[in-house]
């Protein structure tokens, strides 16, 4: 009778395994499709593009749009402020983080409770979007590579994940051999603490990265020279508005303009997509890890 209850229960585990995996198939065919369309728009004739005649592959194969996208000055120079913006945050941001992350995690400090809660508390009460920016204008930061990179400094998730990890992965004997050894604790934090961090500080480096190429609202507010305008606004000037830039298409007549406009925004999705999607893979073998450890306290 067990034999028989368990074959059905297997036979039951296997018709649930097989429809999950079909309905996770599914679902990924519905995210990937539009991404993978997206990208074999950018090589295909904006003819048959237009006219809704590429579905699987490439048709008319051409390379003048990304041609377009790099001889265009606005376009490359929001490209290397949007690379200056991410490199400098994400390093001021691994800075904060990890620095007081740790702090927080020693049993040691006093007010340590206090200052756990504070931080807490602004996740659930913030400012507001006009404060904040009243915040940056009395600084003198507007219109500055600096708003872009100190009004958000810090993630309190991503500081109460670092406190997470170092709490659990860190043993305090560790650092009490290392002070019988007469080790100082910024030695220690160096030289030994960040050392066994690896995965967590990939973590921190693609969440802290992403954020700050995908950034929007904030060089919306504080941002009004043009030419310091990141990769996102300079898309956001032409995908979104309803006027073509001629000087980007190179075009006058309206009909032909249009055409490459078109073209062109499928070229500047994937040449803005490109970096992230190349930095995941260094950073993929430490993510479920430091991510799962540094969630759960130890």
């Amino acid at each position: 009778m067990r034999k028989k209850g368990s074959g059905k229960i297997k036979a039951g585990d296997r018709a649930f395994d097989v429809i999950n995996t079909l309905l996770l198939v599914f679902i990924f065919l519905i995210i990937l499709y539009p991404l993978y369309y997206v990208l074999i728009a950018s090589f295909s004739d904006p003819n048959l593009v237009l006219t809704g005649k590429i579905f699987l592959l490439p048709k008319g194969f051409q390379l003048e749009s990304y041609k377009k996208v790099f001889e265009n000055s606005e376009v490359m120079n929001g490209y290397l402020h949007t690379i200056l913006y991410a490199t400098v945050g994400t390093c001021i941001n691994l800075a904060v983080t990890l620095t007081a992350g740790y702090a927080l995690s020693r049993k040691d400090l006093r007010g340590r409770k206090i200052f756990s809660l504070f931080f807490i508390f602004t996740m659930f009460f913030s400012g507001g979007t006009v404060p904040t920016y009243m915040v940056v204008r009395n600084l003198n930061l507007l219109n500055t590579f600096w708003a872009m990179v100190l009004p958000n400094a810090m993630s309190v998730w991503n500081l109460i994940l670092c406190r997470n990890f170092f709490e659990g992965n860190i043993p305090i004997e560790l650092l009490e051999v290392s002070q019988i050894d007469g080790c100082r604790n910024d030695y220690f934090f160096i030289k030994i603490v960040l050392p066994l961090s690896r995965a967590l500080i990939a973590v921190m480096v693609l969440f802290y990265a992403v954020g700050h190429w995908n950034a929007y609202m904030q060089p919306l507010l504080y941002l009004s020279d043009r030419s310091r305008y990141p990769l996102q606004l300079v898309l956001k000037n032409i995908l979104i508005s309803s006027q073509p830039d001629a000087s980007l298409a190179g075009m006058t007549d309206r009909a032909e303009l249009y055409k490459q406009t078109e073209m062109l925004k499928y070229a500047l999705v994937v040449v803005s997509s490109v970096p992230m999607i190349v930095l995941y893979p260094f950073v993929q073998k430490y993510f479920v890890q430091g991510v799962m450890v540094g969630s759960v306290k130890g």
